[in-house]
């Protein structure tokens, strides 16, 4: 459904890309009614494949609501979770399957304006994207009077600047904007004023891209791939500790067993599995016990995490778990916007605490002083960012809190665990964490 193109030569080529199906859902789309589009995506029971979950159809359903006022259509391209490339391989090889998503969801909601918010850090996407939608123009699939139909819809790229927080819908519409890149308050929300007070629709590529199989398989036969709840395909982005680290479309609810070891080929160097993190940096980790869970929404909530934007990040038992939450709380921390204070002096705490375990210099309470933090962090955040960064945490220690105590009783990390890792006395700390640790052994703060 969504990779079908990706490996075919000259795929971001619209004569190619048509040559393989591409825009032929327009046309099916376009003999709809536009309430009868959005009636089809809800009864497929699509949900949005950028980490929420939220059902596609209904989305689209609140922002039609009033038909006089006019809307925008917005792509959430800017991918910044860590361990996450899945949107990157729809941009860079079958660009028109994302516009040709596009155009049946501008239709269905009644946007005549449209952007595709690109994370600043893909070039070559913004370079590939630019040309299809100047080929999409030049076939007349954009602009006025599409396919003759009557109907109008401008599109293009609008590049971010490289800030994480402006995947969360609300900060890219103010980054769109041309605001400093921050959450909004909601209510209200997006579908009902998001854009310069509009109603606007915010979905992310890989949702976008499901659309033409929805309407051209029918919403039947696209609800009866996948698990019960979680219809359809996903593209799952392994990473880390593998033989085959990639992309892979799989059914939702294929197990994480399988997709690891049949998709790609089983841990590496014939080491044994340790954790996993199957969402992304902001899910929980999961053990290896847990490697039978089937990967869709409901089943990955059921045992304590989140399936997330699909990115799986594979440890083996080499890897020091304390060293992995520590990398990623960093990049929280580096993240955060800062507007509200328990995630702005929360990620930094973490942070300073995780440096000094690491050099060697770690307290007899810090295990519950990250708690601690934690908790002060953890539903009190304005956004999903700072819920996100305690996830690492809480369900590190949750799951392997041996690991912490070895890692602090013996001044600095040493364990099997640890073989290779630069800990301890060896762990090389930036000029930034090192004046945060002086400055930390003389105050009472975290």
């Amino acid at each position: 459904m969504l990779l079908k193109r990706v490996k075919i030569p000259r795929a971001a080529d619209i004569d190619v890309a048509v040559a393989h199906g591409a825009y032929s859902a327009v046309a099916a789309a376009y003999d709809m009614r536009p309430l009868d589009v959005i009636d089809e995506v809800k009864r497929s029971g699509l949900r949005g494949r950028g980490g929420a979950g939220f059902p596609t159809g209904a989305k689209w359903g609140f922002a039609a609501m009033d038909p006089k006022r006019p809307k925008y259509l917005i792509c959430n391209a800017d991918e910044g979770e860590p361990g996450t490339f899945k949107d990157r391989i729809i941009l860079e090889g079958d660009p028109h399957l994302l516009i040709e998503g596009m155009i049946i969801a501008a239709y269905a909601v009644g946007a005549e304006r449209g952007y595709i918010y690109l994370r600043g850090e893909y070039p070559a996407a913004a370079e590939l994207l630019d040309g299809a939608i100047a080929q999409a123009y030049g076939k007349g699939l954009l602009g006025n009077n599409i396919l003759g139909k009557g109907v109008t819809f401008e599109l293009s790229v609008h590049r971010g600047a490289g800030a994480y927080i402006c995947g969360e819908e609300t900060s890219l519409i103010e980054s769109l904007e041309g605001k400093r890149g921050q959450p909004r308050l909601r209510p209200p929300f997006p579908a009902n004023a998001g854009a310069w007070g509009k109603p606007t629709v915010v979905n992310n590529v890989e949702t976008l891209a499901n659309v033409p199989s929805i309407i051209a398989l029918g919403s039947d036969a696209y609800s009866k791939v996948g698990a019960e709840g979680s219809p359809g395909t996903k593209i799952f982005c392994v990473s880390g500790a593998v033989n085959r680290p990639g992309a892979y479309e799989l059914p939702l609810g294929t197990t994480l067993r399988e997709l690891i070891e049949a998709s790609a080929g089983g841990i590496r160097a014939g080491r044994r599995l340790k954790a996993i993190i199957p969402g992304g940096a902001s899910t929980p980790m999961l053990t290896a016990a847990q490697v039978d869970v089937k990967m869709d929404f409901n089943s990955l909530l059921a045992a304590g995490s989140m399936l997330g934007s699909g990115a799986v990040i594979v440890m083996d038992d080499t890897a020091c778990m304390v060293h992995a939450a520590a990398v990623l709380v960093r990049f929280f921390e580096h993240e955060s916007c800062g507007k509200c204070t328990p995630c702005r002096e929360g990620t930094g705490w973490l942070h300073q605490v995780y440096s000094r375990i690491l050099k060697g210099g770690a307290r007899g309470g810090d295990i519950e002083l990250l708690l601690n933090i934690c908790g002060k962090m953890k539903g009190k955040c304005f956004c999903p960012l700072g819920e996100g960064a305690v996830q690492p945490v809480l369900s590190s220690i949750r799951l392997f809190r041996d690991e912490y105590e070895r890692c602090i009783g013996k001044n600095g990390c040493s364990g099997a665990s640890c073989k290779g890792m630069t800990h301890g006395k060896n762990y090389q700390m930036t000029s930034a964490e090192s004046r945060a640790i002086s400055n930390d052994q003389n105050s009472n703060t975290p």
